[in-house]
């Protein structure tokens, strides 16, 4: 069972904090969302655990080990992800063909994308 783990998140952008001090940790399986008002960080907090945007301060660890410093891409072949609910370029395939464009990018096996 993997864990991914935030901790201590912040963001400051020109002088003005976006996201103060956010901690979660995930297990596998589960699934977690960030509720709030528009504004309130929730997608700059999506965004620093995945990689899109560096963390102001603040860890983000997988199974223990520290993983801030890796760009999207790699996090990505790690297995972090982050699926936006605004639409995309993808608007017209299903959530099933996204995945697997994403994994098709990741290279892995069928065996791996359909694992039954």
């Amino acid at each position: 069972m993997h864990t991914l783990e935030a901790i201590n998140l912040a963001k400051t952008i020109k002088k003005t904090q976006i996201v103060h001090d956010i901690s979660l940790s995930v297990k596998s399986k589960e699934i977690v969302g960030l509720l709030g008002p528009n504004g309130a960080g929730k997608t700059t907090s999506f965004y620093m655990v995945c990689g899109l945007t560096n963390a102001t301060e603040g860890e983000v660890f997988l199974d223990g080990e520290n993983v801030t410093k890796l760009p999207l891409s790699a996090r990505a072949k790690l297995g972090i992800g982050y699926l936006p609910q605004e639409s995309s370029i993808f608007k017209d395939l299903s959530v099933e063909e996204n995945l697997l464009i994403a994994a098709e990018a990741l290279n892995l096996s069928k065996d791996v994308m359909y694992p039954r």
